[in-house]
């Protein structure tokens, strides 16, 4: 016999494939195959067509084409007996999908079939119609699939229900025609129809809120009855599974429930009973009963449930999280994260058990139960959750111990009682896994340091020790440099010392040494060195003893290979040697800095230039202005730590050069922001930015500093300089910046005129801007921003916030009013004034908020404008 001819059997071709052993060989054989088979298929071989098309499901199944053999099927669908039949409808949903046109030729057969007196030829026709209908498809044969969901038949009954699933999934629109026949199927007592009719009256629900409130109505007291009877059902063998009656029907039940209950209180209250009995008698030692008490678990937690139910469920989710399975301890915590924003009390009861969980050897399950437990902490057990995270800190594994720190320091961060014990937390975790926190973990303690007055000598000595003994963590190492830099004079001579401190002898070249040791390690990187630098210029002038010591360390940076420690080396020596009198003035301690500025620009990005309409001026310890109306801060992502002064006389015009990328911001009307000394433009080299000067009469001689793309601060040579000019005018400044001079007079002239422009606008509310300019400064634009309600109701509290980007400076007038009327009868007016700094390179842009209370509830707009004229 040819093995390749159309009486060959499945079984042959099959062995005849599986015993090539290359892709090669089985190519030729399935070649051959199919070539036999397309002559079969053109002689319209009647007598082996099943046959062909048994050997082209498994080529298929193999991936190789096989379409020319599609008719095949319908032919087989088409002939009267049933094992032609079977294979025809097998080939049908193998070989065919949806998106055939081939299928809509298979619609009349399937008809004529779902209409056959034999229930196995109904039930092939079903099988398929379920798993390959089409929307036109479902349309045509609806009638005849609802009138089999009342079919003699039990089998044949749940084939339609599975059928119909996928029709109403199709066409959304025949869902009603399937209501009332399923609620009868509801009542059904064979399990498979049950539970092929649950699934169907779920789907229902979903595409359908009609369908939903009528089995509400009608169906939620038998569905309660029907579980009731299966929890409380005797020993059935052909249901039982670990000893638990039918535990896929008690979970479908449960997910019925589920969507029953839910935002309904009298259904809800319909199926307390049952889902506290689930609860109490569902035996948990096998995986059964396991996903019975999780259902159950979902359905209490999704209901309108009163309190003592919602207990027992988290309960059952304690009972989980100390079961040997990993699978369900994760979906157990996983529940638990769902179930702590709905009664957080009772999860807090099994806090000890998530905590035990954060120490899994299962690194998923780690995750997760930190996750947890970073949700549970509050007010009230932030410090023993923080102790015992800590703890496992140190023996934790090296994977886990960013996450860890992570979670460690933004508790700490946001929950911390008081700043000693803040500091204390911080310290611990920067010597445990310094190396793995982000910086703004430290950047944010010495913010919190310099707020902290009366703890600068408690920290400078904790950080002494930590040095001592965690060196190779670089961020402690960092914030120690700093403090010892800033508070080394309050560590030598033991000032603010704390009743729960040891005493600690501490002499200036100790002090000298931490630093040099940490300038000197192999593992320490440029910031590190770069702050250690700062460091000992500081202390030059803290310790004059030492001065000659620093000095050499100093030098000892002249030939790195590293320019900005290089340059930084060789100015810090100008300025022990050369310039002391300036010394002292560059090196005083830096003022506090504001912390509420600095956790703003964490959460949301400061901008470059923000202004406020409104707030009243909030006197911060540093002494520069800032407003109440802080939220502005994430309008952009730019950074700015403090506004400038917008005057342009000569000292300020040198503070541009000073602190190239510092950024202004205008005050509210009526205020004045003061300046800083001098010597704090050098005095945050380190990584918090540029300060602003304070007078005219230093800056003239103080270093220029700039920061290039790299974000790295280099500052310009300091030979040369001499002791700073008493008085030096600003025109004198002027010449010395080589051709700066003030601008020639310009002519007057009217200036050009601008279009209104529609900034922003609404359903509610229109913002207009009108332009203007004054004669002989064409970079400075005068805006009136017009706002008008054109709703009914009148807005009050009307606050308009606005930030632009770097090249450009904002100030904002008050406004008119903050109460807008309604109805467009009357408007505000107030004006802007903004400076282009690139005025004919880039033209102006604005982000905008607009605040307002419209009956007593907040309200906020935004929106950017990119689509002001060119040259302004």
């Amino acid at each position: 016999m040819n093995p390749f001819s159309s009486e060959t059997r499945l079984r042959d071709m099959i062995r005849a494939i599986r015993a090539c052993k290359t892709a090669a060989e089985e190519r030729a054989v399935v070649r051959k195959e199919c070539a036999s088979i397309r002559a079969a298929v053109s002689d319209n071989d009647n007598d082996y067509r099943h046959r062909n098309l048994a050997k082209l499901m498994f080529i298929h199944m193999l991936g190789y084409p096989t379409h020319f053999g599609q008719m095949e099927c319908l032919k087989l669908i088409a002939a009267p007996g049933f094992p032609e039949k079977r294979i025809g409808y097998l080939g049908l949903m193998l070989l065919l999908d949806e998106r055939q046109e081939v299928l809509m030729l298979v619609t009349n057969s399937l008809k004529q079939d779902l209409n056959h007196t034999n229930q196995y030829i109904v039930g092939l026709a079903l099988c398929a119609l379920g798993n390959i209908s089409s929307a036109e498809m479902a349309r045509d044969l609806a009638p005849e699939v609802e009138r089999l969901l009342q079919f003699r038949d039990p089998n044949v009954r749940k084939k339609a229900a599975l059928c119909s699933i996928r029709i109403i999934k199709k066409v959304p629109d025949l869902a009603e025609n399937f209501v009332n026949p399923v609620a009868s199927l509801l009542k059904e007592k064979h399990h498979g129809v049950l539970l092929t009719a649950i699934q169907l009256c779920a789907d229902l629900c979903t595409v359908s809120e009609e369908a939903l409130e009528y089995f509400r109505k009608k169906c939620t007291e038998g569905l309660v009855k029907v579980l009731k009877d299966a929890v409380n059902s005797p020993y059935a063998p052909e249901y039982d599974i670990s000893g638990i009656a039918d535990p896929f029907l008690q979970i479908r039940l449960l997910r019925i429930l589920r969507i029953l209950g839910h935002g309904d209180a009298d259904a809800s209250d319909l199926m307390n009973d049952i889902l506290a009995q689930v609860a109490t008698k569902t035996e948990s030692n096998k995986n059964a009963g396991n996903a019975i008490l999780y259902e159950c678990v979902e359905t209490i937690m999704s209901i309108e449930d009163s309190g003592g139910l919602r207990v027992l469920a988290i309960n059952i989710l304690g009972r989980f999280l100390s079961n040997r399975d990993n699978n369900i301890r994760y979906v157990a915590l996983n529940m638990l994260m769902r179930a702590i924003s709905i009664d957080g009390q009772a999860v807090q009861r099994h806090r000890a058990t998530i905590l035990e969980c954060v120490k899994d050897s299962d690194a998923s399950i780690r995750k997760r139960a930190l996750e947890l437990v970073y949700l549970l902490v509050n007010e009230t057990n932030v410090k023993p959750l923080t102790k015992e995270l800590i703890d496992y800190l140190e023996v934790s594994d090296q994977d886990f111990k960013g996450d860890l720190t992570a979670k460690i320091c933004s508790i700490v961060e946001r929950l911390s009682p008081e700043k000693i014990w803040y500091i204390d937390q911080m310290l611990k975790v920067l010597c445990e896994a310094g190396n793995y926190v982000k910086d703004e973990v430290w950047h944010g303690l010495i913010v919190v340091i310099t707020n902290a007055t009366n703890l600068h000598g408690y920290t400078v000595r904790s950080l002494y020790r930590a040095i001592q003994t965690s060196g190779d963590q670089e961020a402690v190492v960092r914030v120690a440099v700093w403090c010892i830099g800033e508070y080394g004079d309050l560590l030598v001579n033991n000032i603010g010392m704390l009743e729960l401190e040891e005493p600690i002898t501490v002499t200036e070249n100790d002090a000298v040494d931490a630093i040099e040791v940490a300038i000197k390690r192999h593992t320490s990187d440029l910031t590190t060195r770069a702050m250690c630098l700062t460091a000992l210029l500081k202390l030059s002038s803290r310790f004059p003893s030492c001065s000659q010591r620093i000095k050499d360390i100093v030098n000892q940076s002249k030939g790195s290979l590293l320019l900005e420690l290089q340059q930084r080396s060789i100015e810090f020596d100008s300025i022990i040697e050369k310039h002391q009198n300036l010394r002292s003035a560059l090196v005083e301690r830096m003022p506090v800095l504001d912390e509420a500025t600095y956790s703003g620009r964490r959460a949301g990005s400061l901008p470059a230039v923000t202004s406020t309409s409104q707030g009243n001026p909030l006197q911060i310890p540093n002494g520069v202005h800032k407003t109440v109306d802080a939220p502005l801060l994430d309008l952009l992502d730019l950074s700015a730590d403090e506004p400038a002064p917008q005057n342009s006389s000569g000292p300020n015009f040198l503070q541009d050069l000073l602190g190239g990328d510092i950024l202004s911001s205008a005050s509210p009307s009526g205020t004045t922001q003061p300046q800083k000394s001098g010597a704090d433009v050098l005095l945050d080299l380190l990584s918090t930015g540029p300060s602003l000067p304070q007078n005219g009469s230093s800056t003239a001689d103080i270093l220029s500093i700039s920061q290039d793309n790299n974000n790295k601060t280099s500052v310009n040579a300091l030979d040369g300089l001499s002791s700073p000019a008493q008085g030096l005018p600003a025109s004198s400044i002027m010449d010395l910046l080589d051709g700066f001079g003030p601008n020639p007079t310009v002519p007057n002239d009217n200036g050009p005129a601008y279009p209104p422009l529609v900034a922003f606008e609404s359903s509610s509310l229109s913002l207009v801007f009108n332009f203007s300019k004054q004669p002989g400064s064409p970079q400075i634009t005068e805006i009136e921003a017009k706002f008008t309600n054109k709703s009914s109701d009148t807005y009050t509290d009307f606050i308009f916030q606005a930030a632009v980007p770097k090249f450009l400076q904002l100030h904002l007038e008050p406004a008119s009013s903050n109460t807008l009327p309604g109805s467009g009868n009357g408007s505000v007016t107030q004006k802007l004034r903004v400076t282009n700094n690139q005025h004919g390179k880039k033209s102006l842009v604005m982000r905008i908020r607009i605040s307002y209370k419209l009956n007593n509830k907040d309200m906020l707009e935004e929106g950017q404008i990119s689509n002001f004229p060119r040259d302004l």
